[in-house]
């Protein structure tokens, strides 16, 4: 890996589970820029490989940015640097999903409130019930 950030033992599980150099990451904006799921993020794109390059794990765990992302891939192809932002937020969900902490329990769901999940939500909840 390029860069000279903070590597904690949970930023090495990210680069173990992604395969990503987010080191490489200058911070230009385009991913962000070319993301159709960033209007409903609280962490951008662009600002989940800076967290990454601080070290900051444990925000981007906390964070709806990782089950927002449809991993559509649009980041890859604007990033002139080819940092896959859809591999990091599958890798930190499943940091998350291993830490035995439920996004969303989906045996409490109201119907109505299906339809108003990021699918991606649902999909982790049911890879842990089945793990």
């Amino acid at each position: 890996m390029s860069g000279l950030g903070i590597m904690n033992e949970k930023v090495r599980k990210v680069i173990e589970l992604s395969g990503e150099d987010f080191y490489a990451c200058y911070q230009c904006g385009r991913c962000t820029s070319g993301c159709p799921a960033a209007p409903f993020m609280d962490i951008m794109p662009n600002q989940i490989t800076k967290y990454l390059q601080l070290g900051m794990v444990d925000e981007l765990l906390e964070s709806n940015a990782i089950w927002v992302c449809f991993s559509c891939y649009n980041c890859v192809t604007w990033c002139p640097k080819g940092v896959d932002i859809g591999k990091l937020t599958e890798a930190l969900r499943l940091l998350r999903l291993r830490e035995n902490i439920d996004y969303v329990k989906i045996e409490e769901l109201q119907p109505e409130v299906v339809g108003e999940l990021p699918p991606i939500a649902l999909v982790g909840g049911f890879r842990k019930l089945t793990a």
